[in-house]
C-alpha cells in the first residue's frame, strides 16, 4: 500500500535524500519547504513554517505533481515528517535559530494532530546531549549516549530540539497520536567518504560528536521504519550508524579522549557511542550503509 507523506525540509541535505529513498520505496512524498527540491517524481510546495496557517493549508494540500491531473481531490496523508529547521548555530541569530526551530516545529504537530494525521516523525538531533555545541568541550555523564540520558545542551539550537522533543510528548499525550523523535547523528552523503581519511589522520576532530555518523540513505531507512511502526505513542530514538566514524576502536577513543567518563555495559570493538540499540530492537533498524564500504584503509 502507498504511503503518503508529508515531508518538510526535503530540500535540505539530510531531506533529499530522505526524500528519496521514501519515494524509491513506493511512497508518495509533498516537500513542504522554502525552497525546490529537484526531483521530478516530488513537487514542492513553498511554505513558511512559522505560519500556522500556511501549515494547516500545507498539510491539507493535494499531494500530485500537475495542476492539470485528472483529479485533484486531497486524499488522506498517512505520516508527516518534520525534518525543516535552521540545521545549525552561527547561521542565524541564536533567537532566530530557536523561533524557527520551536515555533515550526509546534506549527507541524498543531496540525498534524488536529487534521487528523495519526503519525508524525520529527527530526531531533544528536546535539541535544550537550557536548556538539557547547562554549568549550565538555564530558557527559556516561557513555554510551542512550534514550535515556539527561539531555542539558548550553546552545540554542540543542535546546529548540529539547523543546521540540518536549512539544511531541505533550501532543502524543492529547489523543494518542504516535509520534516519533530522531536524534540524529552527523548526516554523511555518499560523495562525503571521500573526507574520512582526513578524520583518520586527526580522530580529536570529531571529539564534539562522539564520531557519530549516519549514512543519509539509512536515515531514510529508519524514517521510513518509524512511519510503519504504529502503537507505540510517543518515543525518542538515535539514529546512528552501528560503528563510529573512526578507524580506531571505541575502547581507545574513550581512553584517549574520555578518560574519565564512565562506561555503561559492554560496548563492541568498534561500537557507535551514540546508541542505536533502541532503534533497531524496536524499530528493526539495520543500517546498510558503512563507511567501511567506501574508504580503503591502510
Amino acid at each position: 500500500m502507498t504511503k503518503r507523506i508529508m515531508f518538510t525540509g526535503g530540500s535540505g541535505k539530510a531531506g533529499r535524500h530522505v526524500v528519496q529513498y521514501l519515494v524509491e520505496q513506493g511512497c508518495q512524498v509533498l516537500n513542504i519547504d522554502t525552497k525546490p527540491l529537484d526531483n521530478p517524481k516530488v513537487r514542492t510546495l513553498i511554505t513558511d513554517i512559522t505560519d500556522s496557517g500556511q501549515v494547516f493549508n500545507a498539510l491539507s494540500s493535494y499531494m500530485g505533481l500537475h495542476e492539470f491531473d485528472p483529479s485533484l481531490r486531497t486524499q488522506p496523508v498517512d505520516a508527516v515528517v518534520h525534518f525543516a529547521a535552521i540545521p545549525r548555530i552561527m547561521i542565524t541569530p541564536d533567537n532566530e535559530v530557536f523561533r524557527i526551530n520551536a515555533l515550526g516545529t509546534y506549527n507541524v504537530i498543531e496540525a498534524a494532530v488536529k487534521l487528523g494525521i495519526r503519525k508524525v516523525v520529527i527530526a531531533s538531533s544528536e546535539t541535544t546531549y550537550g557536548l556538539v555545541f557547547a562554549n568549550e568541550p565538555r564530558d557527559p555523564t556516561h557513555f554510551p549516549l542512550d534514550e535515556e540520558y539527561d539531555v542539558d545542551p548550553m546552545d540554542s539550537y540543542a535546546l529548540s530540539k529539547v523543546v521540540n522533543e518536549k512539544t511531541a510528548r505533550a501532543f502524543a499525550q492529547r489523543d494518542g497520536t504516535d509520534i516519533y523523535a530522531l536524534r540524529i547523528g552527523n548526516v554523511i552523503e555518499p560523495h562525503e567518504y571521500s573526507l574520512f581519511p582526513k578524520w583518520f589522520a586527526d580522530p580529536g576532530f570529531r571529539k564534539r560528536i562522539a564520531w557519530s555518523y549516519i549514512d543519509a540513505r539509512d536515515l531514510g531507512q529508519i524514517t521510513l521504519r518509524a512511519i510503519e511502526k504504529d502503537g507505540l505513542g510517543y518515543q525518542v530514538f538515535n539514529a546512528a550508524n552501528d560503528d563510529t566514524s573512526s578507524d580506531l576502536p571505541t575502547a581507545e577513543l574513550l581512553k584517549r579522549f574520555y578518560p574519565d567518563v564512565p562506561v555503561k555495559g559492554e560496548l563492541g570493538e568498534y561500537e557507535t557511542l551514540l546508541s542505536n540499540r533502541k532503534a533497531r530492537d524496536m524499530l528493526g533498524f539495520r543500517p546498510e550503509h558503512t563507511w567501511r564500504k567506501y574508504v580503503k584503509t591502510s
